[in-house]
This record gives structure tokens, C-alpha cells and sequence, in this order.
């Protein structure tokens, strides 16, 4: 290994002193009073600039009827887990369906529209409780008649059966329902806090941090429902190029009472944006007169054709009532591991909103009020 090589190395790059850390320092310097906004899996936070306390906003795991509905989203891949175990030559699948079957009908018995509306009271689903009651109970009604009858005959639990009697009775079309509530939920209170914010936008510096579901899944910024909702937040004003996906930045633990974690993670979440911007503008310096990169639209693929058997991305969503799309994206989040499994109809949820002027009581859920 030779000294001199290394020596020339360290000069540009792999030094606290080297001419890279220092251009990424200068420019820093020069962003510290622009917003820099901070999402990780759970929490987004606002950093001011120019030294102000930042802001936090929760939006996924503390808030009100998440897991209640994620609990019945997971209905389908769970009975279908039980199908695959058994395919395996799992014999667990028999105590294992046992034990689904009880907790389904306890919270079968425990639901009823009082509790949507009075206890999980989630505003954005205000005016829509006893839709949801309506389609828990259904949803937990066909899945103890389905484990009811495999019980009964373990030879009637096979892939055919789970799509022909289970979800093809209501219960991928609940699915989507459940997904869309979520997202439509966290794209209101996320517009809402992010409009109080007055947030200027076109200058906004934006770091999606750390692991955002699975380990594989939205790593770039139309496979992240985080970056879905920012954007859409904005309403068209935050530009593209300005929103990094980082899924080994540092994220903080957020509590309502305590900070201190927030605040001492800023200068190095600054860094880390103000680092990659600083080659980001080497381009221009380098390679004028080149063709310059820009962050390109994804153009979705219709299945509206029945003949339509493979896709490489999330199928265009063309209304609430397109369940051909919207149950093949249920099937897209599965096989593509770039998806997030929550987020398969983040991107619809937020447009919908944003139609809407972010009122969720003039949003249609797909497979709750449509057929």
C-alpha cells in the first residue's frame, strides 16, 4: 500500500480536513437559516433554521385507530400465511388458525360504531364510524366462517379456496379500505401541521431518514409514502431534487416533552443534506453544456386491459372504483420488495386530498362507500 496514494486520498475525501468535508461545510454554513424538514418511520420534524427550536409531528405508531385497522388489514396475509403453512407441511397451522379464529371473534364482539366514533375518534374518519363498524364486522364474519370451515376440513384450506370464498368475498376490497384509512388519516394531519408551518417550500431541504419498513422497501422517493405525503403537502412547490432518501441516516426518539434528542441530531441531518447537495452542484461546475440530470415522472401502467398479466410498478388508479388496479397493487407491495406493504395506495389517498382542498369528509374510500 503505498503512503503517497493514501495521502492523495485523504486529500479530497476520508479526512475531517479534506476539500470535500470542507466544501459540504461551506455550504452548510450558507443553508443554516432554510427549513430543513426530518422524516423518519413515525415522526417529521421541522428544523426552522437559524437555531430555532424545531417542531415535531407524530403520525404513524401513537396515533388513534392505526393499529386497530392495520389489526384488520392484516386479515388477509394472515389467513393466507395459515394456507402456506399448511402447503409446507406445517402442522402448527391447525393451533395456529385456532388462535386467529379467537381473537377475530373478540374483536368482532368488541366493535360496533360507538367505538370508532366516541373512543378511536380519528377526525379524519368523522362522519364515516359506522361505515367502518360495517365493514370490521364483515370482514371479521367471513374470515370465522372461512377458518371455521378449514378447521372442520383441513383439506379445504388451498390457495383456490382462500381466493374464491375469502378474498374474493369482500375481503381484498377491505383491504384496500383499511389501507387508504390509514394514509388518508396521516396525509390530513401531516398537511394540516405542515401548512401551519408555513413552510417555504422552494427552499426546503428534505432527509427521509433510516429504515422506513421492510429493508429493502422505500429507499427512493416513489417507493417512500413519506416522501408521497411531503410532496403532496406542498402542493406541487417543493422541487423534486430537493428531497434525499437516507435510509442510514440517524433518526431521533420523539416525546412531546423532551426534545433534546430532536435538537442534537440538526447539525448532522443539516450536514448530511447540505453534503450530498454540495456534489450534487459539482454538475453544473464540471459538465456544462451536457445533457443535466432531473428527477423523471414515473409513468404508471394501466391494467384497465384484462390482458395486462405483468407490471414492473404500481398500476394508475383511475377512480374509488377501480378494483382491478387497486387489487393488483395489493399484490404489487407484496412481490416488489422496493414497496412499502402499508403504502400500496399512499400516492391515491394523498391526491384524493389534496382534491379535496385536505378535507377527508369529501374523499371517497375505495372499498368502503364504492361497490
Amino acid at each position: 500500500m503505498s503512503a503517497e496514494f493514501l495521502r492523495l486520498f485523504a486529500t479530497y475525501t476520508a479526512d475531517p480536513d479534506s476539500i470535500g468535508r470542507k466544501l459540504g461545510r461551506a455550504v452548510a454554513d450558507r443553508a443554516r437559516d432554510e427549513p430543513l424538514i426530518v422524516a423518519t418511520a413515525t415522526d417529521i420534524a421541522l428544523y426552522p433554521g437559524g437555531g430555532r427550536v424545531p417542531t415535531v409531528e407524530g403520525f404513524r405508531l401513537s396515533t388513534r385507530g392505526f393499529k386497530e385497522l392495520t389489526a384488520i388489514s392484516h386479515l388477509g396475509p394472515a389467513v393466507a400465511s395459515l394456507v402456506r403453512l399448511r402447503d409446507l407441511g406445517e402442522v402448527s397451522w391447525r393451533e395456529d388458525a385456532k388462535r386467529l379464529l379467537t381473537e377475530v371473534k373478540a374483536t368482532r364482539a368488541a366493535n360496533n360504531t360507538e367505538l370508532w366514533r366516541d373512543r378511536i375518534a380519528v377526525e379524519a374518519y368523522r362522519g364515516k364510524e359506522h361505515e367502518i363498524a360495517d365493514m370490521v364486522d364483515r370482514a371479521c364474519a367471513v374470515t370465522t366462517h372461512y377458518l371455521t370451515t378449514a378447521l372442520a376440513d383441513g383439506e379445504y384450506l388451498t390457495p383456490e379456496t382462500l381466493r374464491r370464498d375469502y378474498l374474493d368475498d369482500g375481503v381484498s376490497s377491505m383491504m384496500v379500505a383499511t389501507f387508504f384509512l390509514v394514509s388518508l388519516d396521516i396525509c390530513f394531519r401531516v398537511t394540516r401541521w405542515l401548512t401551519e408551518q408555513e413552510v417555504h417550500w422552494e427552499r426546503a431541504m428534505v432527509v427521509v431518514a433510516g429504515r422506513q419498513g421492510r429493508p429493502t422497501a422505500g429507499v427512493t422517493w416513489n417507493t417512500s409514502s413519506v416522501a408521497t405525503m411531503i410532496l403532496a403537502a406542498s402542493r406541487g412547490r417543493l422541487p423534486l431534487d430537493r428531497v434525499y432518501v437516507a435510509p442510514h441516516a440517524p433518526t431521533f426518539s420523539y416525546a412531546p416533552e423532551d426534545l433534546t434528542e430532536v435538537i442534537a441530531l440538526e447539525e448532522e441531518l443539516r450536514a448530511l443534506w447540505c453534503g450530498t447537495r454540495a456534489t450534487v452542484e459539482l454538475g453544473e461546475v464540471m459538465f456544462a453544456g451536457y445533457p443535466r440530470y432531473a428527477p423523471g415522472g414515473l409513468t404508471l401502467p394501466d391494467v384497465t386491459d384484462r390482458g395486462v398479466a405483468v407490471v414492473s410498478e404500481m398500476p394508475a388508479i383511475h377512480s374509488p372504483e377501480d378494483m382491478r388496479a387497486l387489487v393488483t397493487r395489493l399484490r404489487v407491495v407484496l412481490e416488489d420488495p422496493r414497496q412499502l406493504l402499508s403504502s400500496c395506495v399512499t400516492d391515491f389517498a394523498a391526491a384524493s386530498l389534496a382534491a379535496a382542498g385536505n378535507d377527508p369528509t369529501q374523499v371517497v374510500v375505495p372499498g368502503l362507500n364504492t361497490p
